[in-house]
């Protein structure tokens, strides 16, 4: 069955990105890679999630992609992290500086917040009902 495997979020720099997510949100590291021309294949995914879909963490090349760090999706929530400890999480989260744009909201699929990665891009912690 087809499935989505990896999602490419632009960084500016590998090793900043790996640190932030997997510090601050707790991922995990899947594949850290040489590709031999500067350039490496990162991919990082929620911990414990199993072979789901991941993030491919691909280094702007170019003035370009360099401007899209951090707005991929213009200003809006790109990003959905569900949890099955919302509270546990966004504590976690708070305490290793990630920056909640809100405070917690319950609605009816589940209790939410929009917070931002290191980049600004715009997540959704949520805890579907």
């Amino acid at each position: 069955m087809p499935h989505i495997a990896l999602i490419t979020l632009v960084v500016r720099d590998y090793d900043e990105a790996i640190a932030f997510y997997t510090g601050a949100l707790g991922f995990e590291l899947v594949e850290d890679t040489d590709r031999g021309d500067g350039s490496r294949w990162v991919v990082v995914r929620p911990r414990g999630a199993g072979p789901g879909t991941g993030l491919l963490l691909a280094r702007a090349n170019g003035e370009a992609q360099a401007a899209r760090v951090g707005a991929q999706t213009g200003g809006r929530v790109g990003f959905f992290l569900h949890t099955e400890d919302f509270d546990g999480d966004r504590a976690r989260m708070l305490a290793a500086g990630v920056r909640f744009l809100e405070e917690p909201r319950d609605e009816p699929y589940g209790s939410v917040v929009v917070f931002e990665d290191l980049y600004g891009n715009r997540w959704d912690l949520l805890q579907p009902a």
